[in-house]
């Protein structure tokens, strides 16, 4: 089993629980870990073979500004799950979605929401 990882892709949205948050909208980013065999892609150097990580990133930036969420667990999940759909050739994925702008009432870095999925679940 191989991994190809996407880290920290960033997007502009407009999630959260709060009205403030999806009408100013943040900064949120994620990370995508893809597991599945890409040893003959690697051994012919064949995109066709592979994920292409181009469409990888233009999938999930399309599903976080599809609509609005409440939940970045919402997000993780739904990304993990059409990663699957989407991408035939990933047997298991995990997802992190951060979130930096958080009303919390202090100062912390980010809340991060992780989901790991695998095909056939």
């Amino acid at each position: 089993m191989n991994v190809i990882r996407i880290k920290n892709a960033v997007f502009y949205a407009y999630h959260g629980a709060l009205q403030e948050e999806q009408n100013i909208g943040g900064k949120f980013e994620a990370d995508v870990d893809m597991h599945f065999d890409f040893s003959e892609a690697a051994k012919n150097d064949d995109l066709a073979s592979t994920v292409n990580y181009n469409d990888v990133y233009q999938f999930i930036n399309d599903i976080v500004h599809r609509k609005k969420y409440y939940l970045i667990e919402t997000i993780a999940a739904l990304i993990a799950e059409k990663l699957l759909e989407e991408f035939p050739i990933i047997t298991k994925v995990t997802v992190r979605v951060r979130k930096n702008s958080v009303p919390v009432g202090g100062l912390i870095d980010y809340v991060e929401a992780e989901v790991t999925k695998m095909k056939n679940e």
